[in-house]
């Protein structure tokens, strides 16, 4: 039955996505950005976008429930591409028309209320699509049972599918979108993504009849803070020697309640509610992600800078958008996740007899590693760049106008590996937030996630500044990412670094994880009243006290 959700996020990756990844060039061209600000711009929109989620997500497991979460969220999506939409038609709307590349010219950048509008249409944008992710995948996964293992089997498989929707939108972004927006107009651009997502809203609708189980809004996550302040007040108090003594729920109570009902586990000093700790347990994991996300922000900044500086040909009469590169590791991943599902999953799951083949913490590790591969290719391909620039006396070269002969192809090693990359560690860390919450207060756990993300863009910001300002006195460029001029700079050495960094992340990642103790599969029981575990028998047959 969560099929129309996995539909409905298809459309908003077709809507979306293009924005993001082309947005760098309607800032730079349309709205007279320069390079590094409208990099900043598109972080901090990212960025904002994935803290909103965490807002979302509280509303959604409150108050709201998760399908109005994503109703109302779809909604501010079509404001906000309705009003770029509107803002890239108008020339009153914006800046005059200037080659920001040309020495020669004086740009306007855009101001007053013309930035004001096209901050207002992002930022609508941003909530809505940061509430779409907060709350979309969640009510997906809670169509299946946790509790069934054959259920459980399900629920992983729906991640993948879920991600297999996502990547068919994005295909068509970077392909049809990004080719309307570089060839037909931003305005016509802009106003094919609210369409799409327009149609992904009514998809929406059309299934909410259908959905068998809808989660209304719960108290868990106020319960949750309120574990934390009392646990505080009485940090000094011992600890019961009896488990029992730690519950506080009757017998009655619990049979009629959906009350998720965990055994005690001897971690952490919190000892009221068994769901405290576990969000506690989940805070190094979401740590260690954060890094991963500052290098996606760099292939969907400077890496298409890169590429509007390339040979963007493809035949004699087609040249590819810079923005569609991540169409390669796309189409990889619309083709490989059937086979990682289908294939992989069952062969894992009969040599090490978990039920995804592999753990959620494993498949996040892989892709961990895979990042800092993809950093380090990064950095080499750039010196590859920049050589044949200066080898044919064009590191002044106007950026599409006088492209270096070198094929864009060169940056798809990079974008090839981070994309999987992405397939490891996007659902490994959905499954996994997602899998050890609170039954309570899954959306706001699966945020985490994005959360992770949003504090990777931020960082990103923070780093580019950071770095430029310790290199400006060492560099002719003044920085290492300083300028329009990416020829100039020192990129590659940039991307080296974060290389080393993802590197050592993922070290103390595998430190992390190795330590971490996975949630206790609980189950309620109306009938017996009893609450059974397999990684603790001797807990079952609990008598749960008042």
């Amino acid at each position: 039955m969560a099929c129309d959700g996995t539909a409905t996020f298809g459309f908003e990756n077709m809507a979306t996505l293009a924005l993001s990844t082309n947005l760098v060039t309607y800032l730079t061209r349309v709205m007279h950005f320069n390079v590094a600000d409208a990099a900043n711009q598109i972080t901090n929109y990212m960025g904002t976008s994935f803290i909103l989620s965490i807002l979302v997500a509280f509303l959604a497991d409150t108050c709201i429930g998760r399908p109005k979460a994503v109703l109302i969220s779809a909604c501010f999506e079509i404001v906000g591409l309705g009003l770029l939409a509107i803002q890239a038609h108008s020339s009153k709307l914006k800046p005059p028309p200037c080659n920001l590349f040309d020495p020669t010219a004086h740009c306007t950048r855009v101001g007053g209320s013309d930035g004001a509008l096209l901050f207002a249409a992002l930022y609508s944008i941003a909530l809505g699509s940061g509430g779409i992710k907060a709350s979309l995948p969640t009510h997906g996964a809670d169509q299946f049972d946790e509790k069934d293992p054959k259920e459980a089997r399900q629920m992983s498989s729906f991640f993948n599918w879920f991600l297999l929707s996502g990547n068919i939108g994005s295909v068509v972004s970077l392909t049809l979108v990004v080719w309307i927006q570089d060839h037909k107009g931003w305005d016509l651009g802009f106003g094919v993504s609210c369409i799409a997502m327009i149609v992904g809203a009514m998809c929406f609708i059309t299934g909410i009849p259908r959905y068998r189980i809808q989660v209304s809004g719960s108290n868990a996550m106020v319960e949750i803070i309120q574990v934390y302040v009392a646990a505080f007040r009485n940090r000094k108090l011992e600890l019961p020697k009896d488990p029992e003594e730690l519950y506080e729920i009757n017998r009655d109570k619990e049979a009629e309640t959906e009350t998720e009902f965990l055994p005690h586990r001897d971690v952490f000093r919190v000892t009221q509610v068994e769901n405290a700790k576990i969000i506690l347990g989940v805070l190094p994991i979401f740590c260690c992600t954060i890094l991963m996300t500052l290098c996606q922000a760099q292939l969907q900044t400077f890496s298409i800078q890169q590429a509007v500086t390339m040979d963007t040909k493809l035949t004699h009469s087609f040249h590819i958008p810079p923005a569609s590169l991540s169409i390669i590791p796309i189409g990889f991943l619309v083709v490989l996740v059937p086979i990682y599902d289908r294939i992989f999953v069952p062969f894992a799951r009969k040599i090490t007899g978990h039920p995804t083949g592999i753990t959620p913490l494993q498949r996040v590790g892989f892709g961990l590693l895979l990042t800092s591969v993809s950093m380090a290719i990064a950095g080499i391909v750039e010196v590859k760049r920049k050589q044949v620039a200066r080898d044919h006396n064009m590191l002044d070269a106007i950026p599409v106008l006088q492209p270096i002969p070198i094929s864009v192809f060169y940056l798809s090693f990079q974008f090839f590996i981070f994309g999987i990359a992405d397939l490891f560690s996007y659902i490994g860390l959905l499954e996994f937030f997602y899998s050890q919450a609170p039954k309570g207060i899954k959306s706001i756990s699966t945020c985490f996630l994005w959360c992770s993300m949003a504090l990777g863009f931020f960082l990103s910001t923070i780093i580019v500044n950071v770095v430029n300002s310790a290199t400006k006195n060492i560099t002719r460029s003044r920085g290492w990412l300083a300028g329009n001029n990416i020829n100039r700079n020192h990129l590659n050495l940039f991307y080296w670094l974060l290389a080393m960094l993802s590197m050592l992340n993922f070290i103390g990642y595998v430190i992390v994880a190795k330590r971490y103790n996975y949630r206790p599969q609980a189950q309620r029981s109306a009938t017996t009243n009893r609450v059974s575990n397999e990684d603790e028998k001797e807990l079952e047959d609990i008598q749960v006290q008042k």
